[in-house]
């Protein structure tokens, strides 16, 4: 009898173990049904919750250990009592641990963030650099511990994004697959990081995928909620900032001010946003000039920190203490505009110096002390007028944030959240209105795209700018071999007259041949090493060039109004 149950669960576990690989081959060949799709869009996002999890317990951890705070939420309160060499010493040697890691692991020694998730999104069906990423995640987490000032938010995205692009390499997911995926792991990650379920799920769309489809929304608010699940349960369901109760908003006649504070807003976001690449431009003129190894970089940035927080401490790390202070009203109008203006200074030199981390973080403080700077002089000017200046220092925190993101929806939800202060919904998105009007101006729409711009990738504009640079001339080319090929000695003539395209080009590049010539076909050649000739490959067609762009567009349109 014994025999015959061990035969039979035997026989049992073959059948399931046979139908488990016959499932699995069927998902990596055909892709995920919708319900399948549902299941693994929750894992990712129990795994990207946990993630984001450990990336904040080991920040932590690294603090507790580093500085012997028994409190991170207090860092700059204790380190004020530290012996100035250790604050000084503290960042220099997390910074030589980030230049070596970031040199070892990554191939242009620079730490990788949500600008990548994005470029990932648009250019690569959702994937980003795996190696590089988690290099990336460590850097950060070294950088958050020893000093950097700098938020935990961008690095905690891409390691989300990099769970999610192994994911989708495991099931051969298409591009909407992987970017819906993707958008799981990054809703997942930020809702796991701020206890902010709603924010999370509209950050991914708003920033990530950069639009609202309806197939995407239902998975991405499942993982979205899985991450808000593994946060309280390990934090429970508080706030990350708490306000003063019974302020009040005179409405009506206090409304002007708020638009007022959303301009300043967005000029100090502004600010921020291209203080912070003139940081990395003279970094990097500075490695040209000197010949400073790559890996020394950020161990300067963090000389520099130290040497700024041992008269001023309120810029280490998060800096979540100062934000709490200024939300609460705590802070004098000096200081607000001292800390302010030390805090664009440091989070500059961190990002800039290649430090790692985020910028949410540190536009949450810029702006709440902005605002808090704003809200004392209006309450002064106008006391008769105005409600509680803590509040403008909440409009303040959500403007410059949307600001340096590109992303109103999300930080106005995200700030709600994170304070559980509903109330002053209205100034809150005045100001965020406001300040991302004028901002998105005076860059590239935000700091992330703006980031892209400079490495000349194009999304700023939209689709119809960077699908072309999406396709090779030598995919879309005819070959000369092709039964409607171009005329060989036509193809030639061009080329002595210094006319073609190289076969690795891009169509963004090929397409303006078109319009400066107006030849219906120019040739396209593989470039000889030294000066030796081009060798003549086919031909690229005007009308193969915009079929191929048109489905494109099609395909991209589809998407975001399935």
């Amino acid at each position: 009898m014994a025999e015959t149950g061990r035969g039979v669960v035997k026989d049992l576990y073959v059948v399931a173990a046979e139908k488990a690989r016959s499932g699995w081959q069927i998902l990596r060949q055909k892709g995920p049904t919708q319900v399948q799709f549902w299941v693994i869009a929750l894992l990712i996002g129990i795994g990207a919750g946990f993630a984001a999890l450990f990336f904040r317990k080991g920040i932590s951890w690294l603090q507790e250990t580093l500085y012997g705070v028994e409190d991170v939420r207090l860092m700059h309160s204790f380190a004020e009592g530290l012996p100035w060499y250790l604050i000084l010493l503290i960042p220099i040697c997390g910074g030589l641990v980030v230049g070596l890691i970031l040199h070892w692991f990554t191939p242009d020694g620079r730490v990788r963030s949500v600008a990548d998730v994005i470029e990932g999104a648009a250019l690569a069906d959702g994937r980003v650099e795996y190696r590089a990423g988690l290099a990336s995640a460590l850097a950060s987490m070294i950088t958050l511990g020893s000093g950097g000032s700098s938020g935990r938010e961008g690095p905690v995205v891409h390691l989300a994004a990099v769970i999610s692009s192994r994911v989708s390499d495991w099931i051969k997911a298409d591009g909407i697959t992987g970017r819906d995926l993707l958008g799981c792991a990054v809703a997942a990650a930020v809702s796991a990081s701020f206890n902010a379920p709603i924010a999370g799920a509209l950050f991914a769309l708003e920033v990530v995928l950069r639009h609202f489809a309806v197939h995407a929304f239902a998975p991405i608010v499942i993982a979205s909620a899985a991450g808000t699940v593994i946060n309280r349960l390990e934090f429970g369901d508080v706030t990350e900032f708490s306000l003063l109760d019974g302020g009040t908003l005179q409405f009506y006649v206090e409304l002007p001010a708020f638009l007022i504070l959303g301009l300043i807003c967005g000029l100090v976001a502004t600010v921020f946003m291209r203080a912070t690449f003139w940081a990395e431009d003279m970094g990097n003129l500075a490695q040209r000039l000197t010949g400073l190894p790559r890996w020394v970089r950020p161990a300067v940035a963090g000389a520099m920190l130290g040497a700024i927080a041992i008269f001023f401490p309120h810029i280490i790390g998060v800096g979540y203490e100062t934000t709490s202070a200024a939300l609460t009203g705590q802070l004098l109008l000096h200081e607000a505009i001292i800390f302010a203006i030390l805090k664009v200074a440091a989070a500059a030199i961190t990002i800039g110096g290649r430090m790692g981390g985020g910028v949410f973080s540190p536009s949450l403080m810029i702006g709440a002390l902005t605002g808090l700077a704003f809200g004392i002089l209006a309450t002064a000017l106008f006391p008769n007028q105005s409600g509680e200046g803590a509040l403008y220092a909440l409009a303040g925190m959500g403007a410059v944030a949307a600001a340096v993101l590109g992303a109103p929806i999300s930080t106005t939800l995200i700030v709600f959240e994170l304070t559980g202060d509903w109330q002053t919904g209205l100034a809150v998105m005045v100001a965020v209105s406001m300040s991302t009007a004028l901002s998105s101006r005076l860059v590239h729409r935000s700091f992330f795209l703006t980031q892209l711009e400079r490495r000349n990738i194009h999304l700023a504009a939209g689709p119809q700018t960077y699908l072309l640079a999406m396709f090779r001339v030598g995919k879309v080319m005819r070959p000369m071999d092709h039964e409607n090929a171009a005329p060989e000695d036509r193809l030639l003539t061009l080329i002595d007259q210094g006319i073609y395209t190289d076969t690795n080009a891009t169509l963004e590049r090929a397409l303006p041949i078109f319009e400066r010539t107006g030849l219906d076909y120019v040739p396209v050649v593989q470039l000889a090493p030294g000066d030796g000739p081009p060798a003549l490959e086919g031909a690229l067609f005007h009308v193969d060039a915009l079929k191929a762009y048109n489905r494109a567009l099609a395909a991209t349109a589809a998407e975001e109004h399935s």
